[in-house]
């Protein structure tokens, strides 16, 4: 499905969206035992995230947040400046567990209960859902019925790696899902081929890693294209200052790359592209959004 929006001045509008979780919740520093430290340490993430809203208030644009439920618990009113701001909340999951590490139960029992924390904090109806580090796989085909039966109109889990373009490749973009239980869409991270090869341009790690002007010439490119780029970047990323955690060599490399280059990269981001949410920009999401929330309203 094509999904090729533009703005006012004719140029596509693009999707933005934050993945917002606490610098210490990422998959490549879990384990078990700093699971049970999170609520001793730092947490960092409600600054972080205001910044952002300044930085986005300052370009005049709006975007998705995927909040944890977790985060949200503690930073209730985070949540709800988000929302009175205009952007759009949708659901990262709870507890930042790997949909692949859970059974179809603990699943569903994790995107229902981040679903109403969100939705009891906002007033209103969360449609949109992002696993954490993109974890719904062709392992877990149950994932999308899921979604679909506990009232998601939308996920966003797709992140091509290092996959070959061609045949079996990921397809960036949106797209109508079928499933068991009635269709969703899936809104795929943006990819660029390069040697054959998609890489995903438009993520956290590799807007640190590239120079800006390699990042916004690979975006152009899909611009000029008329095709619609689904850009993602967490709190932590514009925290240069945030404390270290131990762990594996590329972890620590991948995570801890240019943060203090992200936020002015960020700034040039805004003014080079025009943005707006998931729920606002995608017609067929749009539409569906607010029929269900009209007929929300009636009952």
């Amino acid at each position: 499905m094509a999904s090729n929006q533009h703005g006012q001045e004719g140029s596509v509008r693009h999707i933005l969206s934050f993945d917002v979780e606490e610098h210490f919740q990422v998959s490549a520093f879990w384990s078990d035992a700093r699971r049970q430290q999170w609520d001793r340490l730092e947490s960092r993430v409600e600054q972080n995230t205001f910044r952002l809203a300044e930085l986005l208030a300052c370009a005049e644009t709006k975007a998705t947040f995927f909040v944890l439920g977790w985060v949200a618990e503690r930073h209730p009113g985070l949540v709800k400046m988000l929302a009175k701001q205009g952007h759009e909340i949708a659901s990262h999951g709870y507890g930042h567990e790997l949909v692949t590490s859970q059974t179809d139960r603990e699943f569903r029992d994790d995107v229902r209960r981040s679903k109403h924390i969100l939705e009891n904090l906002t007033g209103t109806m969360v449609f949109g859902y992002r696993a954490p580090s993109f974890s719904i796989t062709n392992r877990t085909p149950w994932a999308l019925p899921i979604l679909a039966e506990e009232g998601y109109l939308y996920d966003s889990s797709i992140n091509a790696r290092f996959q070959r373009s061609g045949k079996g490749s990921r397809e960036s973009g949106v797209r109508e899902v079928v499933t068991t239980a009635g269709n969703i869409f899936e809104v795929a991270m943006s990819t660029a081929s390069l040697f054959g090869i998609q890489l995903p341009i438009a993520a956290g790690g590799y807007f640190r890693l590239l120079p800006y002007f390699a990042s916004r010439m690979f975006l152009k490119q899909l611009e000029n294209t008329g095709t619609q780029v689904v850009m993602y970047l967490h709190p932590w990323e514009i925290d240069p200052d945030q404390p270290r955690m131990d762990g594996r060599l590329v972890s620590r490399f991948r995570h801890y790359l240019n943060l203090r280059k992200t936020e002015p990269r960020l700034q040039c981001l805004l003014q080079d592209f025009s943005f707006a949410p998931i729920v606002e920009i995608v017609q067929p999401i749009r539409e569906m959004a607010r029929a269900r929330a009209r007929c929300e309203v009636s009952v």
